[in-house]
Parts: C-alpha cells; structure tokens; sequence
C-alpha cells in the first residue's frame, strides 16, 4: 500500500480526521483528537508509523522484516511498517484497524459515548 492508500482507508473509519501538526511534510490520522497513523509526505521515508498494542508490536517485527520500532516514536506502543515489503496489503490494512481501535480504546469514555464508538470491533472490515 502507500500513502494515498494508507490515507484514504484511514480516513474510512468512523470519526477519523487528519491534520499536519508537524507541518505541511506529514500527514496525522486521527480518532478523538489522538494519533494513530502518521505518513510522510515528502517521499523521503519509505514507510508509515502505527500505534500497536505493545506484545503485538514484537510479533510483528518478530516475524516482518518491513516492520520495526517506530521511527521518531515511543518504542513500546508505534512501529514503523514499510511501504512495500513482507506485509501483505490485507494485513497493513488490518494494523490500521488495530491502530485505530488502540487508540480509540485509550479515549475518555464520555468521548467515545459521544463518538458512538461503545466498545469497539472494526476487524470486519
């Protein structure tokens, strides 16, 4: 996948916004107010930034080459996932799902009340 992809399959779920808080350079997906995806727009970096559940986060980089700590990013909760490489579109595709329902998790309960998110479960997608 890449970044018009990413984007446009983010900007799919429910209340999802993007800004670029760091800059015209790079593209922040976003759930409540809270990150979940970030791309680079310059095509310097042939990869996006994800915020995973921390065991899942080393299984993933365990078994996918193209999936490592996140770059620029707390270690333990983002990993970065290449463009193109091991991951197969179908499960970058997934990890956005899980990107956004772990952070839609962390939201206040009110936010997600007011959201219609309740308890979340997107993996249907």
């Amino acid at each position: 996948m890449y970044i018009d992809e990413i984007r446009d399959y983010g900007l799919s779920l429910p209340h999802t916004t993007e800004r670029q808080p760091y800059g015209p350079d790079c593209l922040v997906l976003e759930i409540g107010g809270k990150q979940f995806c970030l791309l680079d727009l310059t095509g310097k970096w042939q990869f996006f930034n994800l915020k995973v559940d921390p065991e899942y986060s080393l299984l993933l980089q365990e078994r996918y080459m193209s999936v490592r700590p996140g770059f620029h990013m707390n270690k333990k909760h983002w990993v970065s996932v290449d463009y193109t490489g091991d991951v197969p579109d179908q499960l970058q595709r997934e990890l956005i799902v899980h990107a956004y329902e772990q952070t839609a998790k962390g939201l206040t309960k009110k936010l997600r009340a007011e959201l219609g998110l309740g308890d979340i479960d997107l993996r249907e997608r």
